[in-house]
């Protein structure tokens, strides 16, 4: 498995949230699931809410910045696998680790994974 170059990483911490969310939308409804299902499973994995999501939409942020407000959740680092050909728990730089870990949980969403086993429920 390759391993993330700086360069790369910089190319996901400048991407911008409102930038990518539509794709994770149309990503799961052209699979049958719901925006209320994908809000679910990110607040579940950074502790944003909707209303705070669509704040951190409008402002633009980067991933860099979406990132440092997020309160990851004690059990993002349970979420493993590839995900854009790199393995997610061998990603070294924190950051790209934590974009990987939101393509992840949209990804098992848009597959019919069921909610509880996307927030890894105990």
């Amino acid at each position: 498995m390759p391993t993330t170059t700086p360069e790369h990483d910089a190319r996901v911490a400048a991407l911008t949230f409102a930038g990518v969310y539509p794709h994770y939308v149309t990503k799961i409804e052209s699979k049958g699931r719901n925006k209320a299902e994908l809000h679910q499973v990110i607040e579940w994995l950074t502790g944003f809410d909707e209303a705070k999501l669509q704040e951190l939409i409008e402002q633009k942020v980067t991933f860099e910045e979406f990132f440092d407000q997020a309160k990851l959740n004690p059990n993002a680092d349970q979420i493993k696998g590839v995900i854009c050909g790199y393995r997610i728990e061998d990603i070294e730089t924190p950051l790209t680790r934590q974009a990987r870990y939101l393509d992840k949980v949209v990804e098992e969403l848009a597959k019919g994974k069921k909610i509880e086993k996307i927030m890894r429920a105990s």
